[in-house]
């Protein structure tokens, strides 16, 4: 909590999970700090400070006391087609507003939309907090890619009962877990045949699934036989009988989850939102309006929305060699990483003078 403003602002340290620097791609790092910095706008989690020190990176981000859209998903089970397109909507505003300025997100995924005090959307984790995971490699799943899908899918009621449960059942850990889960990540992403800013309409369509369905498209037990499933997704995207969804719902995510240069959104932003599902959506003014589930918030610091973890001692950390060589690959690499956003240092975000603006400079 900031002792001047008594705002709450979440801290996040980029060290933990990263063994070395030299395992880490130092450019899409710093892009993600970028993103950040770039992105000033309502529909992406606003970063307050990023500064380092010699063992890590921190980023003091805003703290959005709605929770995340997994958490909504697991308390609700499934959402009605009004409110899927409320969510799915602001998530297309959120996910444009960053390919606007060049970048692509790549990890788009419940976990990763968080809610605000009015419920309403804002994307986040563009890698800062979690680390590369594994499921991002392809050295993961290098010798899965051969394989052939035999029975991924079935219309089977009860299979697909099986898989709701199952997925209920394990994704929580699969959201904390160093591995996580390959579900929402587009096929040409997994592949490195060369990809583009649609990827992310891929994950969109797969989060809306999940919204209407109960569970995602290529859920399975393991990550590598859900990698398998996107890749053979021709044969694995399949819609459950006893779980219906309206014509236009189930063509738009048809039309999310497909080749890249066929899937919408590839000619512009504006091909998804004419699409029929969204008849009748505000685009204008979405975030003016009431969330379609409100949000019970408390007070200004109130974490109920989010899972309770326990204090972990932090350890001392041994000096680095670098540091006693007097010579350190960290100190160049991260030049300028440190970034202050001036409405951080006001009350509650309000106007900064000229004596503090010239102050909060030197």
């Amino acid at each position: 909590m900031h002792k001047e403003t008594g705002e709450t602002k979440p801290a996040c340290t980029e060290g933990d999970g990263v063994p070395s620097f030299e395992e880490v791609e130092v450019a899409h790092v710093r892009a993600e700090r970028d993103v950040l910095v770039e992105a000033d706008n309502p529909w992406v989690v606003r970063m307050y400070y990023s500064f380092q020190d010699p063992h890590n990176l921190y980023l003091i981000m805003e703290f959005l006391p709605g929770g995340d859209m997994m958490t909504l998903l697991m308390k609700m089970d499934t959402l009605t087609e009004e409110a899927t397109q409320f969510y799915i909507a602001e998530t297309i505003l959120a996910i444009n507003s960053i390919h606007k300025l060049g970048f692509i997100h790549r990890d788009i995924k419940p976990d990763n939309l968080l809610l605000d005090v009015k419920g309403h959307i804002k994307l986040s984790d563009f890698g800062l907090c979690t680390g590369l995971k594994k499921s991002h490699r392809t050295e993961f799943y290098r010798d899965l890619s051969r394989a052939h899908p035999s029975d991924f899918s079935s219309s089977n009621p009860v299979d697909s009962k099986r898989r709701h449960e199952s997925w209920k059942r394990n994704r929580r850990a699969l959201a904390y877990s160093t591995v996580g889960t390959p579900d929402y990540i587009a096929p040409e992403v997994f592949l490195q045949t060369g990809y583009r800013n649609n990827c992310d309409w891929w994950s969109l369509g797969v989060i809306m699934y999940e919204m209407l369905i109960g569970y995602p498209p290529f859920c399975s037990e393991t990550p590598q036989e859900t990698y398998r499933k996107v890749i053979h997704w021709k044969k694995t995207l399949q819609f459950p009988s006893e779980v219906p969804i309206s014509r236009e719902a189930e063509d738009l995510i048809r039309r999310f989850c497909c080749e890249p240069e066929r899937r919408i959104g590839h000619n512009g932003v504006d091909e998804i939102t004419r699409h029929p599902f969204f008849d009748g959506c505000d685009w204008e003014h979405i975030r003016e309006r009431p969330a379609a589930i409100p949000i019970n918030v408390r007070s200004f610091d109130d974490t109920s929305h989010f899972d309770e973890f326990p204090d972990i001692e932090i350890k001392p950390i041994a000096p680095l060699q670098s540091d006693v060589d007097g010579e350190n690959y960290k100190d160049w690499v991260f030049v300028n990483y440190t970034f202050k956003r001036f409405e951080g240092l006001t009350q509650r975000g309000g106007c900064i003078s000229q004596g503090q603006r010239a102050e909060s400079s030197r």
